[in-house]
């Protein structure tokens, strides 16, 4: 099934690696085949990395765009979901970190990273509550 991707004036994204961007009009390409596709608005920079769910979020963008170091992000993953979820006790929390985990596990890591974002703003309360 292709992927129909409309794209903003100057709109970044990054397709197998390759960072590509945008002319100056907003522009439609449909994708036939299977590709690792991130838009600009989903790519996280390193320096954005600051909370533990942000590095994890991370850690699952570079599985899904880096396959040349795989052994190195899946265990970067595992360790930094592993911490997080030894840190959590809300249920829903810890059912949303184990549906992440099953998509990383079967290489959804699209899924994946929508999932996280679900828990960011779980993390930010509760970062804001220790905080205050």
């Amino acid at each position: 099934m292709a992927l129909k991707l409309t794209l903003k004036p100057s709109e970044k994204f990054v397709i197998n690696g390759a960072v590509v961007q945008n002319s100056d009009r907003r522009t439609t390409l449909v994708i036939q085949n299977r590709a690792s596709l991130l838009r600009e608005k989903d790519i996280m920079l390193p320096e954005d990395a600051t909370t533990p769910m942000r590095r994890i979020y991370f850690a699952i963008m570079m599985l899904y765009l880096d396959d040349g170091a795989i052994k190195q992000h899946q265990d970067s993953f595992l360790e930094l979901m592993s911490s997080f979820m030894n840190a959590i006790s809300n249920a829903e929390a810890v059912a949303q970190c184990v549906h992440v985990i099953q998509q990383v596990h079967e290489k959804q890591y699209y899924k994946a990273l929508v999932g996280c974002r679900k828990l960011f703003p779980f993390e930010e309360e509760r970062l804001n509550y220790v905080a205050s």
